[in-house]
């Protein structure tokens, strides 16, 4: 009898408790493998924190990563509940290409149907960006800017060799800037699209241990 292959890993990242919430589900049927969804809590140093401890664990030896959560759309014409598929992520300290982005988009699009969804690189901040700085970013190729992604797909391949992504849903955009996430119509309208990405983000997992033709 063939040995079964072994159940990889897939590790979820956002920052934020409002984004944890989001992503709470009891079914992880259709991963592929056990699911850990994981606060880092907000900017890139808790995020590398969090991510380098967490990958430490040899249960997540080799796991697949996958940073989520909100951001801020950087093109004009984009609106909060929009879905970003980072093609890369990249800060000051190095870029890192991600894995299975047209899958990605397929599934989404069919699990939202109606709902935009934009592929490009996702830059990484410390800060809040608003005004004329996303101007700035934009002007860099990058079509969305959060704090997180860009640390915790870094810190997740200087831990081991793995399969790493990135899927934000746009919360604030350059014609709908938000004071405080939750607060309006966009928070709002954010949040119940993170609600329904899981789908898509087990599919890719799934599909990573499919054999290669």
């Amino acid at each position: 009898m063939s040995e079964q292959p072994a159940q990889a890993p897939l590790l979820i990242a956002c920052a934020l408790g409002i984004e944890r919430l989001a992503l709470r589900t009891r079914d992880h049927g259709g991963a592929g493998g056990p699911v850990t969804v994981l606060r880092t809590g907000m900017g890139p140093r808790a995020a590398e924190r969090s991510v380098t401890r967490r990958l430490a664990d040899p249960a997540l030896a080799g796991a697949a990563v996958l940073a989520t959560g909100f951001c801020a759309g950087l093109a004009p014409g984009m609106h909060p509940g929009d879905l970003i598929v980072a093609e890369e992520t990249r800060d000051p300290r190095g870029t890192v290409p991600c894995v299975g982005t047209d899958l990605l988009v397929r599934e989404l699009t069919r699990g939202l149907p109606g709902r935009a969804v934009h592929t490009g690189p996702v830059t990484g901040a410390d800060h809040v960006v608003r005004g004329q700085e996303r101007s700035g970013l934009l002007a860099t190729g990058a079509i969305a800017v959060d704090m997180e992604s860009a640390a915790t797909l870094l810190s997740a391949v200087r831990a081991g060799e793995r399969p790493v992504a990135a899927v934000r849903v746009v919360v604030d955009a350059p014609e709908h800037e938000l004071v405080r996430i939750g607060t309006v119509r966009g928070g709002i309208s954010a949040f119940r699209v993170l609600r329904s990405v899981l789908p898509a983000f087990f599919e890719w997992h799934r599909s990573l241990l499919l054999p290669r033709r």
